[in-house]
């Protein structure tokens, strides 16, 4: 059995998970998020579009329903004991399985919680849970029940984030000396994601951004590579991946001649992330994170070029993408405490000037300042 923390890192978080369940009146709980499982049980896979469900009683007690594929990689990778198989057949509908195995944990009449939102959801997947259940108990809306209690990390968990952040940290290390004219942007991702697998790295959620000339105003990943120019712009955005933890880190460098305006935005993002630094701490809430940062760009400006939300928390995520559910943008009441992994932003695309800056690492919350976990400095990137 392949495990990335003690048995006894699962138990605490079983403890946390069923007391939670208590304060909601829950009977049981059906994960459908593939973090929530591996949070859970260190259950590692993929493909869990297609239907299962680790089914978890108040009780602690916990049965995985899925398909035959994933069978060994349960037993391999998580401390799921109870393993049942629905079987692939054309109609199939293993929400009747799953009725089936909720009536034998005589659940029936019983208040059961649901993750919803996540994309281990399918809306057809939704539609069938809903008809197969609505009459055999009460369904709640149960989807950020584990995603909250993830927000904090363990101190086993902030050390695979720390090597994420150091992979991170390596991976710009590989790019930099590739950012001048004539380099295709194929031998810099190639460079950066081969840094992160050479130091005993995984694979990131979603793909890096790696965008210059126009494409640097672009904050996604997108096909079709480029060659850099005497006098460009190149923006990344990148994660270390350690035991699927991630660390991100985004940056815009100019290559040949820097413009007034690519230094008038840098400035922009220097000061607001500098701003958010000092709200970045218990007393305050995601939201307020944001306002720090629209108060600097809306006074310089940039109301319509900068973002609508300025990072995220992050953590151990699976495809198709490394953010989290909780997110810097108004209004947000999520109360900032200390064991957070969060990645701070700043993102400016003057679409009018055709041009791009960027600024952002990953922070750990503490007492205090909060911790950027990169050894890179921010200052600007000019090559």
């Amino acid at each position: 059995m392949a495990l990335h923390f003690e048995r006894s890192e699962y138990e605490h978080r079983m403890t946390r998970l069923t007391e939670r369940m208590r304060e909601e009146k829950l009977d049981a709980l059906l994960l459908f998020a593939q973090e929530s499982m591996h949070w859970l049980t260190g259950y590692d896979t993929f493909g869990y579009c297609i239907f299962q469900t680790l089914v978890v009683t108040v009780d602690g007690k916990m049965t995985l329903l899925t398909r035959s594929a994933d069978l060994r990689q349960a037993r391999q990778t998580s401390i799921i004991d109870e393993i049942q198989i629905w079987i692939d057949r054309v109609n199939a509908d293993p929400t009747v399985d799953l009725k089936n195995l909720l009536a034998d944990l005589n659940l029936l009449g019983s208040r059961i919680g649901v993750e919803y939102d996540t994309h281990g959801m399918t809306g057809r997947t939704a539609r069938l849970v809903d008809a197969q259940l609505s009459t055999f108990g009460h369904l709640v809306d149960a989807s950020y029940i584990v995603s909250r209690l993830r927000l904090i990390k363990s101190p086993a968990e902030i050390a695979y984030v720390e090597r994420a952040a150091a992979l991170a940290d390596d991976a710009l290390d590989a790019a930099m000396p590739l950012i001048k004219p004539g380099t295709n942007e194929s031998a810099i991702l190639n460079a950066m994601q081969g840094a992160i697998f050479a130091g005993g790295g995984d694979y990131p959620a979603n793909e890096f951004a790696v965008g210059s000339g126009p494409d640097a105003l672009l904050c996604r990943y997108k096909s079709g590579r480029r060659t850099l120019e005497p006098n460009d712009q190149l923006t990344l955005q990148w994660a270390g991946v350690f035991a699927h933890y991630h660390a991100a880190m985004v940056r815009t460098a100019v290559i040949g001649d820097v413009s007034y305006r690519h230094r008038e935005l840098y400035a922009a993002c220097l000061e607001a992330i500098q701003a958010v630094e000092t709200v970045l701490r218990p007393g305050h809430n995601f939201g307020d994170v944001f306002d720090a940062h629209a108060r600097i760009m809306d006074e310089r400006g940039l109301a319509r070029h900068r973002l609508n939300a300025c990072g995220y928390s992050l953590g151990a995520r699976f495809s198709p993408t490394w953010m989290e559910h909780q997110m810097f943008y108004a209004g947000n009441s999520e109360e900032i405490v200390p064991g957070m992994s969060v990645f701070v932003h700043m993102i400016i695309m003057d679409s009018e000037a055709e041009t791009a800056m960027t600024l952002g690492q990953t922070y750990l919350t503490a007492d205090a300042d909060p911790r950027p976990l990169s050894r890179h400095s921010l200052d600007f990137l000019a090559v």
